[in-house]
């Protein structure tokens, strides 16, 4: 278990020793102390300004995005870095088997969506707890939910989709070895998904239930019961599980049998 941790730790070092990942958590954390503040100064009167929650949420939604994009670049890099740079060889020869590897560049990738996710909530809560009119201000927006409540499982949700983009970025890299079609493709992906949905809409087209597009976005289910198509909260779960597990066992399998004497 101690080999294991050090090469988690040995897999964090490459992460967080580039100058890149670094932009990229202090853009993160100025966008998101940004917009409260951009809110607050660009509107017109203390009646119209946003509250503390609305701020928060509006600010997570814009956030989050770039969160999602900046998860998918480290994942992408994770496993096709090592092809680009020549370093796969010097990788497999240590004492560890092929699943240990992967495995630990997995667990590193999560754990550094795990602290965007949090640098985000800490700067925009922040932030929008200075530039804010109340903190009772667009409470009637969450429904039956209290304010923290709702943003809780709003923030959970969005995670789930970027969790799922991430995989499915990190499976990409590890079969086709290119951090750039891995990006692509899980940029495609996060920017089309509601035009597939309207192009394939359950409501239509029974098979469509079971697309991926349909149930990444889970958050109609804060307010709702019934997801696309009449579908449950529980039938969406199963189905992105499917998928994750699809998408890591593809991984798994790849980069075991993977030929890199070439």
């Amino acid at each position: 278990m101690g080999e294991f941790a050090a090469l988690i730790h040995n897999e964090n070092i490459k992460i967080y020793s580039r100058v890149r990942t670094w932009i990229m958590l202090f853009i993160l954390a100025l966008m998101s102390a940004l917009f409260p503040a951009l809110f607050y100064f660009t509107s017109s009167g203390d009646m119209s300004r946003m509250g503390l929650w609305e701020s928060f949420q509006t600010t997570v939604s814009v956030a989050f995005f770039l969160n999602t994009i900046f998860t998918v670049v480290v994942a992408s890099d994770s496993v096709a870095g090592e092809f680009s740079w020549g370093t796969i060889k010097l990788l497999l020869i240590r004492p560890w088997s092929r699943s240990k590897i992967l495995l630990s560049k997995y667990i590193s990738m999560i754990l550094f969506s795990l602290l965007s996710t949090a640098i985000l909530i800490a700067f925009a809560y922040g932030s929008s707890l200075i530039f804010s009119s109340s903190a009772e201000a667009g409470a009637s927006n969450f429904g039956n939910w209290s304010p923290v409540e709702y943003s809780f499982l709003d923030v959970l949700c969005r995670y789930v989709e970027l969790f799922l983009t991430a995989a499915l970025a990190f499976m990409v890299s590890s079969v086709f070895r290119a951090s750039g079609l891995a990006i692509g493709l899980s940029l495609f992906i996060m920017f089309t998904k509601n035009l597939f949905i309207v192009i394939f809409s359950p409501e239509r087209y029974e098979w469509a239930k079971y697309l991926i597009f349909t149930h990444m976005d889970l958050r109609g289910y804060i307010l709702s019961d019934a997801g696309p198509g009449g579908v449950t909260l529980g039938f969406s779960a199963a189905v992105l599980a499917v998928y994750y597990l699809l998408f890591l066992a593809v991984s798994w399998i790849v980069f075991r049998k993977r030929d890199v004497a070439a």
